[in-house]
């Protein structure tokens, strides 16, 4: 019973932080399915949390996420580093954007805005330690 209220309570808080948009509550198959932006493209990921620590995993991806834009009324689009053909690897590696005093949040579609981003001092990332593992399924929503 309390697994039941708990994701009740996990599904409404993930209905009410997308903005509404019905989505599943466990992020098994396709439950776990999110938009991101690879070099301005939009493609759909499936993606879940991995135990953490796997650094020494030397080939492992990045994908840019901005949790505190929502407070601005930005729902920021996940950007990833790799797709397949690019160098891809399905352990992801979270590095969040935090947009520094004076800058608007604004949703950056490419590793290199990312990067130009932060070198041009809008930005600052951080590495929350946290691994996913993640795979391209399908182009972006339409």
């Amino acid at each position: 019973m309390l697994r039941r209220v708990l994701s009740a309570a996990l599904g409404a808080a993930l209905l009410a932080s997308m903005g509404g948009v019905a989505h599943a509550a466990s992020t098994n198959g396709s439950g776990g399915n999110m938009p991101a932006y690879y070099d301005g493209k939009l493609f759909t990921i499936n993606f879940k949390l991995l135990t953490p620590d796997l650094h020494n995993n030397p080939s492992f991806n990045i994908i840019y996420q901005c949790d505190a834009c929502e407070a601005s009324g930005l729902n920021f689009v996940s950007v990833l580093d790799a797709i397949q053909g690019d160098g891809f690897n399905p352990i992801w590696e979270e590095v969040q954007i935090n947009f520094n005093p004076g800058f608007q949040p604004v949703q950056l579609t490419s590793d290199t805005d990312v990067l130009a981003a932060a070198t041009s001092g809008e930005i600052t990332l951080t590495d929350t330690e946290e691994f996913y593992r993640c795979s391209v399924v399908g182009p972006g929503p339409k």
